[in-house]
């Protein structure tokens, strides 16, 4: 899953990508309103974790232009105002959930994994394709009872692969979920990666299948 982080206290935003990253999420960072928003406009985020309190454009406007744009990306705002006026006021500009600084990773971690759960069919965190099971909390795969090793990356393709059952995914769709904006499109990582995420699944492997010259997706019949 694709996560933006739109926060000036480079220190603050720095752990935080950092963090999600260790729990295999793609992470982009902007240190200001400017640059965060245009980012918005470039890609495709599951989550936006948005500081209220920006040094050029507020939060509370960031939010407003996000949904101004019709983008129904979840928006998580970090505010150090704990006032409940304030509180309203960022829900009613369009964010989803708010979280007052200081904060534990965990709490801010376990409301990432809340939000993405509204749209998960499966509200017990895991997703499921004939006998491979990926369950997001543990982050950890189990293929015929079995758990199985990935990498983070390889972990991240099976979830966005899953996620998106039975669409097809352009090598740059993925490159964009599982890397961030400084990964480089002509390298051929992403096959490398799905060949290795094959391999390790064995025989289930054979689901993800190869649209050439188009992209992968899962298809259960093969």
């Amino acid at each position: 899953m694709k996560i933006l982080v739109i926060e000036d206290e480079k220190l603050i935003a720095d752990i935080l990508k950092k963090g999600l990253e260790y729990h295999r999420f793609s992470v982009d960072v902007a240190y200001n309103g400017k640059d965060g928003y245009a980012l918005t406009q470039q890609f495709e985020y599951d989550v936006i974790i948005l500081d209220l309190m920006l040094p050029d454009i507020s939060g509370e406007e960031i939010c407003k232009k996000i949904r101004q744009d019709k983008n129904s990306v979840y928006i998580l705002m970090l505010t150090a105002k704990k006032q409940p006026e304030d509180i309203v006021s960022g829900l009613n500009y369009g964010a989803d959930d708010y979280l007052t600084k200081p904060f534990e990773f965990s709490v801010l971690l376990a409301r990432i994994r809340a939000l993405l759960r509204r749209t998960s069919k499966k509200k017990e965190n895991m997703l499921e394709v004939l006998d491979i099971k990926l369950f997001i909390d543990q982050e950890k795969v189990m293929v015929d009872s079995k758990e199985i090793d990935l990498t983070k990356k390889e972990f991240m393709i099976l979830e966005y692969l899953l996620r998106n059952k039975g669409q097809l995914l352009s090598r740059n769709q993925i490159l964009e979920h599982a890397w961030d904006r400084n990964v480089d499109i002509f390298t051929n990582i992403v096959n490398t990666h799905i060949k290795n995420l094959r391999r390790k699944l064995g025989k289930s492997g054979d689901i993800i299948e190869t649209v050439y010259g188009s992209g992968y997706r899962i298809n259960e019949k093969l």
